[in-house]
């Protein structure tokens, strides 16, 4: 399991919950490459990502689109998308919706993950079945 932060300093948290930290920036596309490297599933998780209400647009239009082209020549058969958070749910639809036109397109299964992230365990069973599912070729699963 690999995670990825833009912040150095943050690391060691990724770290210390089991996963390999990557340093990368999602405005940077090329800077997140090595995340993918042998990875099977790729879990898009800014649901509630910080930023203006241009720089989360960015994010969750030409920088998710810019990402999930880029991860088509990876070993990523499957990506999860969290679709719920305190990022306007308008910005997070057309993030769904990009996500839902790509993997359709490239034949990747994908799934909309819809739990709420403040039941953390709610949210990390869904997450988990949301992976499951994306493995298990489950077009367009929702959680």
């Amino acid at each position: 399991m690999r995670g990825t932060t833009r912040e150095l300093a943050r690391a060691g948290e990724i770290e210390a919950a089991g996963a390999e930290a990557v340093v990368g920036d999602p405005d940077v596309i090329g800077t997140l490459g090595r995340a993918f490297d042998h990875v099977a599933v790729a879990c898009i998780l800014l649901g509630s990502a910080a930023g203006s209400p241009e720089q989360l647009a960015a994010l969750h239009g030409s920088r998710l689109e810019m990402l999930l082209t880029r991860m088509v020549d990876t070993t990523v058969r499957g990506v999860v998308y969290e679709a719920t958070g305190s990022v306007d749910p308008a910005v997070l639809e057309a993030g769904g919706a990009l996500v839902r036109a790509r993997c359709e397109d490239s034949r990747i299964p994908y799934v909309l993950l819809r739990a709420d992230a403040r039941d953390a365990a709610v949210w990390t069973a869904c997450a988990v079945a949301a992976v499951g599912s994306a493995l298990d070729g489950d077009p367009g699963g929702r959680r």
